[in-house]
C-alpha cells in the first residue's frame, strides 16, 4: 500500500514549496487534505504526481497540486470567508480552501463529478457545500476556477461580492497564465499574476463559427 502521508508531505516540500508557495495556511491545507482521497482507487497512486489528472466518466481533471495551491495564495483566503471552487471536479480545491477555515462551497455543473465529490468529500471528511445550481449573485468573497479559460469567466462575475476575488487560468498550452480579478465599485478588474497550464473546461471554449 502507498504511504500517502509521506507522498503528500513530499509534494508539499518538493513541489509546493519550490513553486513560490510560502502561505502557512496553504501549505498545511496541502499537508492534511487527502488528496488520494479525490481519485477513483484505480487511480490514486497519481494522487501526488506533478500532473493534473483526468477523472474517467466525467469532463473534468484535478489540476496540478502546484498551481491550484499557488491559485489559492494568490486568493489570499481569510478564515470565515465564502469562498466557492467553479468546475472542481471532485472538490479538491474546496477541500483545501476549508482546511483554511472558511466556509466553502462546490459549484460543479457537471452531474457525474458532482457525485464523485461528494463520496470524495465524505471520505476526507472535509465540510464542503456541493452544487450543481448556479448560487445567488454576490455570494463570495473568492471564487477559483478549477481549469482553464478559453473565453473570459465573465459570467462568473456577478458571484463576486464587493471587494470580492476571482482567478482563472486563461488560454492554452503555453499561452496560458493565471489572472487574478477584483470586484471594486461594481466594477471587474483583472490582471496576469502567473504563468500556468490546466485541463479546459468545455463551457468556457470558444465556440466555432459557422463558414459559408
Amino acid at each position: 500500500m502507498e504511504n500517502f502521508a509521506a507522498l503528500r508531505r513530499m509534494m508539499v516540500d518538493c513541489q509546493l514549496r519550490t513553486y513560490d508557495v510560502t502561505d502557512r495556511a496553504v501549505l498545511a491545507a496541502a499537508d492534511e487534505v487527502p488528496r488520494e482521497a479525490f481519485l477513483p482507487s484505480s487511480l490514486s497512486h497519481l494522487a501526488y504526481l506533478d500532473q493534473s489528472v483526468p477523472l474517467p466518466g466525467t469532463g473534468r481533471a484535478l489540476m496540478t497540486p502546484m498551481v491550484i495551491a499557488r491559485m489559492l495564495q494568490v486568493l489570499e483566503l481569510q478564515p470565515g470567508q465564502d469562498v466557492c471552487e467553479y468546475g472542481g471536479a471532485t472538490g479538491y480545491g474546496a477541500a483545501l480552501m476549508a482546511r483554511m477555515q472558511t466556509k466553502a462551497t462546490l459549484w460543479e455543473p457537471d452531474s457525474d463529478a458532482r457525485s464523485l465529490a461528494e463520496a470524495a468529500l465524505r471520505m476526507a471528511v472535509v465540510d464542503v457545500s456541493v452544487t450543481g445550481d448556479r448560487p445567488g449573485d454576490g455570494s463570495f468573497d473568492a471564487v477559483i476556477v478549477s481549469g482553464a479559460c478559453e473565453t473570459s469567466p465573465e459570467m462568473l462575475f456577478p458571484l463576486l461580492r464587493d471587494g470580492g476575488r476571482l482567478i482563472a487560468v486563461e488560454g492554452f498550452g503555453r499561452s496560458a497564465r493565471v489572472t487574478l480579478y477584483q470586484k471594486a465599485g461594481g466594477k471587474v478588474s483583472g490582471r496576469p499574476v502567473f504563468d500556468a497550464a490546466a485541463p479546459a473546461l468545455n463551457e468556457f471554449r470558444t465556440k466555432p463559427a459557422f463558414a459559408f
